[in-house]
């Protein structure tokens, strides 16, 4: 956290003493985390996801549409990794297809600490929901935690993607991104119930 490099900006801020683009500093804030019911029919099934939104974004579209939650700076509660993954598996009690962790990149070592913890306990697959402006290196320090990515690829143009979303390297990152995404989770494999149980989904493809 002293010079934070974990998304593609690698904006070098020391996040123990001011936020980073991503409007946050290292300890994590979440602005909801319970059941949903409103992802891809093979996440949220009849039960729901298990879904935890990270408070901030690195990559903050001029057009989001939960401008409260990535913008807002203030919404949600700070936790610590050991209260996350207390989280993780209260939402497996009440009954979650998977816990989706809804725009994590910016507490991606925090989220992996919490994991760790989970994992022995956790017996439902683990979402990773994400703009997919990713940097590798932090993909590859997941690897073995995350059982589903569930990226969007929003621009094929670097001229938009700078202008909405201040990220003119856009492409060439999600691409790298993807394909790392891939490697390590494979295609998309299902339960009999058409639930996702492993593999990589993109989505958003607009731009």
């Amino acid at each position: 956290m002293s010079i934070c490099n974990f998304c593609a900006r690698r904006c070098g801020i020391d996040r123990s003493q001011h936020a980073g683009f991503c409007g946050m500093t290292e300890k994590i804030r979440i602005a909801r985390a319970g059941l949903h019911f409103w992802e891809e029919p093979c996440i949220s099934g009849e039960k729901g996801s298990g879904t935890v939104f990270f408070s901030g974004c690195n990559l903050r579209c001029v057009y989001c549409q939960n401008r409260d939650i990535s913008r807002g700076g203030a919404e949600g509660r700070t936790v610590t990794p050991a209260e996350l993954a207390d989280i993780f598996l209260r939402l497996q009690a009440e009954g979650a297809h998977n816990i989706d962790l809804v725009t994590p990149t910016h507490f991606a070592d925090k989220i992996r600490e919490a994991l760790i913890l989970a994992k022995p306990s956790l017996n439902i697959p683990v979402v990773y929901n994400s703009s997919g402006y990713e940097s590798v290196d932090t993909l590859k320090s997941l690897e073995g935690l995350i059982d589903i990515y569930l990226p969007d690829f929003k621009y094929f143009s670097s001229e938009l993607a700078a202008a909405y979303s201040y990220a003119p390297d856009y492409r060439s990152v999600a691409e790298a991104a993807l394909t790392e995404m891939h490697r390590q989770v494979g295609a998309p494999v299902f339960d009999g119930d058409g639930m996702l149980l492993r593999g990589i989904i993109v989505r958003h493809l607009v731009l």
